[in-house]
């Protein structure tokens, strides 16, 4: 099992060896990336997913090679970089591991995956005084002045949260925070516990029993996580692309009278969402190519304004959603050259 608040990412399928042919998934995943160059990269990851989950994990490593050394620029190679380290350390390429995630840490990327996975993996290796540092730069990095941490970055939180318990740490400010975002009957001191292991062990059945709702607890923490839904996501066109969908499907004009009434509209759409309490916001960007392969996929027209929202909904499926609101300092959505706070999020 996942440690209760670790990361939980959409390339890392929780499906246990005995159920699927991981190898042939991987296969049939390496084959539809062929078709759909613009999702290789969320698509060869969840392959190398499956091949480390088939044991074969210089297959994996090939995988993420192949990514990084691609002329095609890469969404966030931090992140590949990051799996790769974790693969390599898994199959006794400790140096060579080590050595990426100490470049990971230097370059200090504003995505929390790539802190969490490396983290995990010096904690997995018993490195818990490195994993603690690593988890709080991480939180240094994207959580300071930020009134209310994004679901994804909360794994930094609760796994800074879990290393620190392990190595006796008195709670500070962070770890408070941590115990206020986790929402499972059982606290995170309790699962926590470094002297879980013993009462498994234990004669005591008033001690097992106690132990399994703590295991029942986390199990089901962690199949909230997996089974959070994709992020609510809003379809955004580049000016380009919106003029030449708009030339090719007249008749979608109706539903973007213009490029900035598209850009307003985006923005005024999310808060709203945000308003009313809708979590895991998401922005996804369409190209005319591929709404038009979507578009015969399923049998429809392109011109159709009831293909939009399941368009945008397919691509986050593929792992290709942006967070919104973007990370404070980071450009805005639109893609204007901009930080947010000085274009669309002023």
């Amino acid at each position: 099992m996942s440690p209760a608040g670790s990361t939980v990412s959409p390339m890392r399928p929780d499906t246990p060896a005995e159920n699927v042919d991981h190898n042939a998934e991987a296969a049939r995943l390496e084959r539809t990336a062929g078709l759909y160059p613009e999702d290789a990269e969320a698509l060869l990851l969840q392959a190398a997913a499956h091949l480390e989950l088939a044991d074969d994990r210089p297959a994996a490593t090939t995988l993420y090679d192949r990514l990084l050394s691609s002329d095609e620029g890469l969404d966030d190679p931090l992140l590949v970089r990051a799996l790769k380290a974790s693969n390599l350390w898994e199959y006794g390429h400790e140096a060579e591991a080590r050595a990426i995630i100490d470049g990971i840490r230097a370059a200090a990327p504003r995505d929390p995956a790539p802190w969490v996975i490396v983290a995990e993996a010096l904690e997995s290796h018993d490195e818990l005084e490195a994993a603690q540092d690593t988890f709080t730069e991480g939180a240094t990095l994207l959580l300071t002045d930020t009134p209310e941490p994004p679901y994804a970055a909360r794994a930094l939180l609760f796994g800074r949260h879990r290393v620190r318990r392990m190595l006796g740490a008195p709670h500070d400010d962070w770890d408070t925070l941590a115990d206020t975002l986790h929402s499972s009957s059982v606290s995170l001191d309790e699962l926590h516990d470094p002297k879980r292991v013993w009462s498994l062990g234990s004669d005591n059945p008033a001690e097992l029993e106690a132990e399994i709702s703590r295991l029942r607890a986390e199990l089901g923490a962690y199949r909230e996580a997996l089974s959070r839904p994709f992020p609510v996501a809003v379809l955004h066109w580049p000016a380009a692309e919106l003029a030449e969908l708009l030339a090719s499907y007249p008749t979608l004009a109706t539903e973007y009278p213009s490029h900035e009434t598209h850009l307003t509209t985006i923005e005024t759409s999310l808060r709203e969402l945000s308003a009313s309490g809708t979590a895991n916001l998401g922005i996804v960007t369409g190209t005319v190519p591929s709404y038009e392969a979507f578009a015969a996929s399923e049998a429809s027209s392109p011109a159709e304004v009831s293909l939009l929202p399941q368009y945008a909904t397919t691509l986050a499926a593929r792992g290709r959603a942006v967070a919104w609101p973007p990370q404070t300092g980071t450009g805005c959505w639109c893609g204007a050259g901009r930080g947010y706070g000085e274009c669309h999020g002023a």
